[in-house]
């Protein structure tokens, strides 16, 4: 079995950060013995949401790999139907369309929000058209907590009238034009993972304006039960609900997002200013229109360091980095599968490293980070 590396005086790259109400919503759980996939924190933490993302309707799942699986089967994606995806993202992003029989055509990044080429994403589109094969799906991930350029990419996706589902597993409070992210195509889904802005342990969302399609998705994540005195199932369904408990974590994180994504921000704020004087280092810009949770702070390192090397030396210092995602088209398991790309992506994996960022990093623990990181570069 895997161990985690938990050394004393460990700087981590994203850790849970407790708000305090946390407690009181999984206490009540535990003692109204609501510690099972129902409860009154289940619909509390749907609502939450919404109110935090405008969103019209949400569904609590139990991860948001599950809320992008359920996303594209509702969205009527099937076995042998093409799926246009961003291929700079974690493979949970790209793995829900081989569960369903899909294909998987990978689209690279532009290099102002690293996120999918609305240019390339039109050529994707009408290559998929010429073999008779239009797409069903638009999967767009917004990397990082940075929105990718939704204005252009809803006008190609409406030109070819092929739904957008968002991926904002790591976009949780981040806006473009002002508008959370996630709220823009048919469905949007955002992560509840240990490791991102806000927590509910593990756990995920599906949102949407269409009142159907949430119906949906909340009817299959219960293993498709019918309306019966009897377990009665007419479709393949899916154990994918979110518990009481984890969905009451859920609730009290809610109430320190807009903090979270503060601290957040400052933290790439301060790295930006204390790494300035680094020639050839460089930060992920917020572009216009877009305002980034800035969920990981990542850098691209001067030209002739690689990050794997970089990462070793902070690793000395019982710091933990991470490179940049290795672009799907790049991995052993997408090897066979369409690549629609310029080259982006592949250079951000090669010079990308990702800072500490969690939101309860002292003033001395960045100190050290950036001290670290200067003594590594020097080398």
């Amino acid at each position: 079995m895997k161990q985690l590396n938990y050394r004393p005086g460990r700087i981590f790259l994203s850790v849970p950060h407790m708000g305090g109400h946390e407690r009181n919503y999984v206490q009540k759980a535990l003692e109204d013995n609501w510690v099972t996939t129902a409860g009154p924190n289940i619909p509390g933490f749907e609502h939450d949401v919404c109110q935090h993302t405008n969103a019209q309707h949400a569904v609590a799942l139990s991860s948001g790999t599950a809320a992008l699986h359920l996303a594209l089967r509702v969205l009527g994606v099937k076995a042998g139907d093409e799926v246009i995806s961003s291929t700079f993202t974690f493979v949970a992003s790209a793995n829900p369309v081989l569960y369903l029989g899909a294909t998987p055509v990978f689209v690279d990044s532009e290099p102002e929000t690293w996120n999918m080429d609305p240019e390339l994403l039109e050529k994707a589109i009408q290559d998929s058209i010429t073999r008779g094969k239009k797409p069903a799906c638009i999967l767009v991930v917004h990397l990082y907590g940075m929105p990718a350029k939704m204005k252009e990419i809803m006008t190609v996706a409406d030109r070819y009238e092929i739904p957008v589902l968002e991926d904002a597993a790591e976009a949780l409070g981040s806006r473009y034009s002002g508008h959370q992210v996630g709220t823009f195509g048919k469905i949007g889904v955002f992560s509840f993972n240990g490791n991102k802005i806000v927590t509910t342990s593990g756990g995920g969302v599906l949102v949407t304006a269409d009142a159907a399609l949430a119906e949906e998705a909340a009817y299959l994540a219960n293993q498709a039960k019918d309306q019966a005195p009897y377990y009665l199932h007419s479709q393949m369904g899916y154990n994918y609900l979110l518990s009481n408990v984890s969905a009451g974590i859920g609730r009290g994180q809610l109430e320190v997002l807009e903090k979270r994504v503060k601290q957040r921000r400052e933290i790439y704020s301060y790295y930006k200013e204390q790494l300035r004087d680094i020639e050839g280092l460089t930060f992920l810009p917020e572009p216009k229109s877009c305002f980034s949770n800035r969920w990981l702070t990542t850098i691209l390192l001067p030209e002739g360091f690689k990050p794997e090397q970089v990462r070793q030396e902070l690793e000395h210092d019982n710091i933990e980095t991470r490179p940049l995602w290795k672009p799907m088209h790049q991995q052993p398991l997408f090897a066979n599968y369409t690549y629609h790309g310029n080259g982006t992506s592949d250079r951000l994996f090669e010079r990308g490293l990702c800072l500490p960022s969690s939101s309860s990093l002292t003033e001395e623990d960045l100190e050290k980070v950036v001290r670290a990181l200067k003594q590594a570069l020097e080398e």
